[in-house]
Parts: C-alpha cells; structure tokens; sequence
C-alpha cells in the first residue's frame, strides 16, 4: 500500500501552482484573484480531471498513479528534485530512474577537486566516463588530460590499455571488480539501453570483458583499498571511497588516499614532479 500524506502532497502541489506564471504557458491575466496558475489549469496541462486534481491538492483524491504524477510533475515544471519530492510524497518512493547524459562539472565542483592536494580523485558518469579530475589523479593514476575525451572511460582503460592493466597488481581482481560495478551503476542510473554499444563494442575489443560481462556479477562501488604499481614509484597503496555528488546523481566522485605515511610521500613527490615538469 501506497504511503500518502495528503496534507503535505497538497500543500506542495499548491506551492508549486502559485509559483508559476500563467502568461508563460499562454493562459489569460484577466479576474486572477491568487498568483500562479488555477487548479484547471494544471489539470489541463497534465490531462487530468480538474474535480480529480482538486481532490488531490485537497487531500481526497487517493493514491495517484506514477504516470499521473509524471505527467502533473512535467505540467508544473518541476525540476528531478522536485519530482522525486512529489513522488515521496504521493506514492511513498522514489521515482523510476531516468538517465541524463552528464554535461561536466560545475567550477565549484573542480574546486573540490583540487582542495584534495594529496589524495587523487577524479569524477565519473554512470558510465564510467571520467569527466573531471585532480593533479594528484593525473600524477598517480592516468593522466586524463592527455587522453580524447572518447578515451576517458575507465573500462577501456581497464581492458585495452596495456599501461593502465600493467600498473595493477591482481589485473583480473580488479577488471572483475569493475565489471561488477559498472554494471550496479548503469542498473541504477536507467542507462542499460543507453551503454549497449559500448558494452558491444568491448565485447568485441576484449575476450575477457566478454566473459566478466557475462556472468552477470554486480557490486557496490562503495570503498577499499587499491594496490598499484607506479611506472615510476613502484608500488603505492592508496584507500579509495566513492560518494554520490549531492544534487547531481548522475556523477559519483572517487577519493583515493595514501593508505600509510610512506604511500603519502610517494604521492606527494610524483605531485611535485609532475608540477616541476609543467
């Protein structure tokens, strides 16, 4: 059963109704008595009853149906946030995933980025795509700046870049373990039809994604720790954890830190390197 709260369901279509304004969606200004849009005229936007949609706001109308909530979410202009609200509130979850395409980062977010000095941390797509990184990523993991932007996703990396399989230490472990958890965030962020090509393609790139692919395996990203050898450095432990950037669900931020002191010294002196080299 479905975990309604009519009163604050209500409450929040009415809020959302009185925000909006009629001339943009070409309703007439004439005998307007409240700001916003009236309840008919949501109802006609999301073609729905206005008596039913009345009830709604008024706490009468019953559990809605998601394609109902969709459509009243789309009329009132709501944005992903708002509509999850809408849907936390009318049905008592979440609503289904849709997949947006990541646009890059945010200025502020590279911020953040580069505030970790010593920890390597890149920003990735549901995809896996890499879409932003830090110094301390380009000096210990892979230099991304140097790769085409079709390049940057860690699972070709993984299985067709012989540099990148060469600097793991348990190569298989971790192609296993990236399979697992790319397939979980795809899963999760609705984009399975949107990879299909990709996934075809590395199937036919690499034998071996083929098979990890096909048994199906998934896992949380969620966090550990990462043995690596540097071409330089030699080997480097670094402990890593994911997060979900707030706001943005469509991009997770991956934090990688020196698992002891002497790991921290070694970073630190590929960082200055790299900076003395550019």
């Amino acid at each position: 059963m479905a975990v309604t709260d009519d009163n604050l369901l209500g409450t929040f279509l009415r809020d959302r109704r009185t925000k909006l304004d009629p001339a943009t969606f070409g309703f007439s200004l004439k005998r307007r008595r409240t700001a916003g849009l009236r309840r008919e005229e949501v109802a006609q936007r999301a073609n729905v009853s206005a008596t039913w949609y009345t009830w709604l706001e008024q706490g009468r109308g019953g559990a809605p149906s998601a394609d109902v909530l969709d459509r009243i979410a789309r009329a009132l202009m709501l944005t992903d946030i708002e509509r999850e609200h809408l849907f936390l509130l009318g049905l008592g979850r979440p609503p289904e995933v849709r997949y947006h395409a990541a646009e890059g980062v945010t200025p502020r977010l590279q911020h953040v980025l580069d505030a970790l000095e010593l920890s390597p941390a890149f920003i990735k797509t549901p995809t896996w795509d890499v879409v932003a990184w830090n110094r301390a990523a380009a000096a210990v993991l892979t230099d991304y700046g140097t790769l085409p932007p079709d390049q940057r996703n860690i699972l070709r990396l993984i299985f067709c870049d012989p540099r990148i399989r060469a600097r793991q230490v348990d190569w298989e472990s971790v192609a296993r373990f990236v399979v697992a958890a790319f397939r979980a965030d795809v899963a999760r962020a609705g984009a399975a039809e949107n990879v299909r090509a990709f996934v075809d393609e590395l199937c036919g790139l690499s034998p071996e994604f083929a098979a990890m692919w096909r048994e199906n395996d998934v896992v949380a990203y969620g966090e550990g720790t990462k043995h690596m050898h540097h071409p330089v450095a030699g080997l480097i432990a670094l402990e890593f954890s994911a997060f979900i950037v707030d706001g943005r669900p469509d991009l997770g931020m991956v934090v990688y830190n020196p698992a002891t002191p002497e790991d921290a010294e070694v970073v630190r002196s590929l960082i200055k390197a790299r900076n003395s080299a550019s």
